[in-house]
């Protein structure tokens, strides 16, 4: 299980601090899919980036399976696979060696390792490169090796910040097909993407952040109630005016509009 509570994140500003997560409540269940959504800015890598312990938290506190983040680091990264679409891959090795690489850095052996890599090759298509260097690959197909190495460790929750960004359609169908054969093998996967047909078919509740606070929260039939919109674009588009207004009303007198 996933857990942010009252989640807070301040960077300093010419006059001040700017609130980039501002007291952000939500959790994620074994085996359900969690679409963290929200206009650019809102807030969302920075809150993924919290979970996963790559950034300090100014406030409040994360907790996976158990375990607070900033108290056992070591833990979390046991059980977190953390996918991007921009995550770097060693340049000079091939697939196989790094798939190989990553499984003994968790503690296999090198024959079982050597195993997993196959297993992951196999599964994920990637026998056509995978003796080819990282650095010589396409997008999708370094997309491919990376969902390889955050399944290394078989880990039960799955945090993905825009993992299908720029991916090809064929590649960018395994990528869903991955993400949605995830959850029905019960890990716990909070997913941010800007593409809100796959948070529509994906997703079992939909999280809706803007200027760093959580909006609405709900299944996509609970969103269509609250808002009185179907799709899920026009609800997006629906949540961030109400955002945007609360916004103008918590103004400070004489505060400038950006």
């Amino acid at each position: 299980m996933v857990l942010a509570d009252k989640l807070t994140k301040a960077f300093p500003t010419a006059d001040g601090e700017k609130r980039a997560v501002d007291e952000l409540s939500f959790r994620v269940g074994a085996g359900e899919i969690y679409g963290l959504l929200g206009p650019n800015g809102a807030g969302k890598t920075t809150t993924l980036r919290m979970l996963s312990g790559m950034i300090t938290p100014t406030g409040g506190s994360a907790t996976l399976a158990g375990f607070d983040v900033a108290a056992h680091p070591f833990e979390v990264k046991r059980i977190l696979g953390f996918l991007t679409a921009n995550t770097g891959l060693y340049q000079r090795l091939t697939p196989r060696e790094l798939l190989t690489y990553f499984a003994e850095l968790h503690g296999r052996e090198r024959r079982e390792a050597t195993a997993r890599a196959d297993e992951l090759i196999d599964w994920l298509d990637m026998h056509e490169f995978a003796h080819l260097r990282c650095g010589s690959l396409s997008t999708g197909q370094r997309q491919r090796v990376n969902i390889g190495r955050v399944l290394i460790a078989d880990p039960p929750i799955l945090i993905m910040d825009e993992p299908t960004l720029g991916l090809d359609v064929l590649s960018n169908r395994l990528i869903l097909d991955f993400i949605r054969r995830a959850g029905q093998d019960g890990k716990t996967i909070l997913l941010s993407t800007h593409y809100l047909d796959e948070a529509e078919t994906l997703c079992h509740r939909i999280g809706f952040l803007h200027h760093g606070r959580l909006m609405a929260e709900g299944t996509l039939g609970e969103l269509r109630q609250r808002t009185g919109e179907q799709r899920l674009s026009n609800i997006f588009l629906k949540l961030a005016a109400e955002g945007d207004g609360a916004a103008v009303l918590h103004r400070p007198t004489g505060a400038p509009v950006s």
